[in-house]
């Protein structure tokens, strides 16, 4: 049997491409400027890059599974077109009960970390070296709560609140996927 991976589990949304809310279709899919050549980085540097997303628009009845399965395929055709292929890519699709953005309602809906946790029991990886990048502080605590070595949150999606840091261990802010990539295989090589 093969050693565990490291990975780097990504949120979508403002961190791989354009937050536009609520992407319910297709065309309104948009990588960030830079986004692909990180991924490359980190695969080169031999991270599984495995997106981990809450898409409540399913559960809230706005799209349905299908129409997640082809906004997904549009994302992984235009990451291919940069030689970017996604290790993984695990979906919440569950709609939230509270406004509570942090309030841990399902076990697979962040902050909870149940997509981390199934993708590493399936893909073989090394939660304890693995990496978690997202816009939001949700993002941070499901990559705490999984017990990722560490976690990064980027500038480029929902506007940053520092009031609620407190409710995380220490964690890393950085201005874009590129720079949080650059950051990991730092870390990486340094050891």
């Amino acid at each position: 049997m093969s050693a565990l991976r490291p990975a780097v589990f990504l949120d979508r949304d403002g961190t791989i491409n354009v937050d536009r809310s609520y992407i319910t279709e297709p065309e309104h899919m948009q990588i960030l400027p830079g986004a692909a050549e990180a991924l490359q980085l980190l695969g080169e540097a031999g991270f599984a890059c495995v997106v981990v997303t809450n898409q409540s628009a399913v559960g809230q009845g706005m799209m349905t599974d299908d129409d997640l399965d082809r906004i997904h395929a549009e994302m992984q055709r235009q990451l291919a077109l940069a030689g970017v292929v996604l290790d993984g890519i695990y979906s919440c699709t569950v709609a939230p009960l509270t406004k509570d953005k942090l309030a841990i309602e399902h076990p697979d809906r962040k902050p909870a970390p149940g997509l981390l946790l199934r993708a590493a029991d399936e893909l073989r990886l090394d939660l304890a070296e693995s990496w978690m990048i997202g816009d939001s502080l949700r993002d941070i605590l499901a990559g705490q709560n999984a017990g990722c070595r560490g976690c990064i949150l980027v500038r480029t999606g929902h506007p940053i609140d520092e009031s609620q840091f407190h409710l995380a261990k220490p964690f890393v802010v950085l201005d874009d996927l590129m720079a949080a990539a650059w950051h990991v295989v730092g870390i990486a090589k340094c050891k």
